[in-house]
């Protein structure tokens, strides 16, 4: 579904990503664990077009959108829950969820996607009125992932969704990613620090080190590699 190819990435001098080539199949998650500064982040912002490449190219659906706008990604069936999380602080549960459909027209299907993200998150449900900015960590990233969902996304692009966030919960919200392939089929691109749980939920894996694959391969090797045992899983 998403295929990048030689994608350079840079800051002034400093290159962010050196050609890293990625493939993302269909229904899958694929995810990209590496240290703080490997480019994980830059790497997502580069496919939702906020970052723009040097050079290589990025392919969704075999449609070249290496120099779409970010909105026109939107619009062709890519949203992101950003690092950090992003929400609107001042707006309701319910308006940010709204946010997230704002190139949308179809009322039915979009009343029928808020029921599922409060079907996958009641929290969000009991908490629809309240401010986006008064939510715990937790809950905020909750609503991040559904107003990333109320795109209707066919690739859903997750950064960091276990940052700042109480073990308890990270692990919930771990179950709904999950939940979010199984019962959607939706295909995820998964960008996240905490290697272990990453690798528990993914089909597939990159490893990413100062802006270069390292290594690649299903989820389950990878969690077995040795050199990855000790980098990223603390063993």
């Amino acid at each position: 579904m998403l295929i990048l190819s030689d994608l350079v990435v840079a800051y002034g001098a400093i290159k962010a990503l050196r050609g890293i080539s990625v493939k993302v199949p269909e229904q899958q998650i694929v995810t990209l664990i590496g240290a703080n500064g490997a480019g994980k982040t830059t790497t997502l912002r580069t496919i939702s077009g906020l970052e723009s490449a040097q050079s290589g190219l990025i392919e969704f659906d075999d449609i070249d959108i290496t120099s779409y706008k970010p909105h026109q990604i939107v619009a062709a069936g890519i949203s992101q829950s950003p690092e950090g999380r992003m929400i609107f602080a001042n707006l309701s549960v319910r308006e940010n969820l709204a946010m997230g459909a704002y190139l949308r027209r179809d009322k039915e299907k979009i009343k029928q996607d808020r029921e599922y993200v409060f079907h996958i998150f009641p929290r969000l449900h009991e908490r629809m009125k309240q401010q986006g900015g008064t939510l715990s960590g937790g809950e905020q990233q909750m609503l991040a992932i559904g107003r990333a969902l109320m795109a209707r996304p066919r690739l859903l692009l997750l950064d960091e969704p276990s940052l700042g966030i109480a073990p308890k919960l990270v692990q919930l919200i771990f179950e709904k990613i999950q939940e979010i392939n199984r019962e959607l089929g939706m295909t995820i691109l998964l960008v996240e620090q905490n290697a272990h749980l990453a690798l528990k939920v993914a089909h597939y894996a990159y490893v990413l080190e100062t802006g270069e694959i390292t290594l690649e391969g299903p989820a389950a090797e990878i969690e077995q590699n040795e050199d990855v045992r000790k980098a990223y899983l603390g063993e």
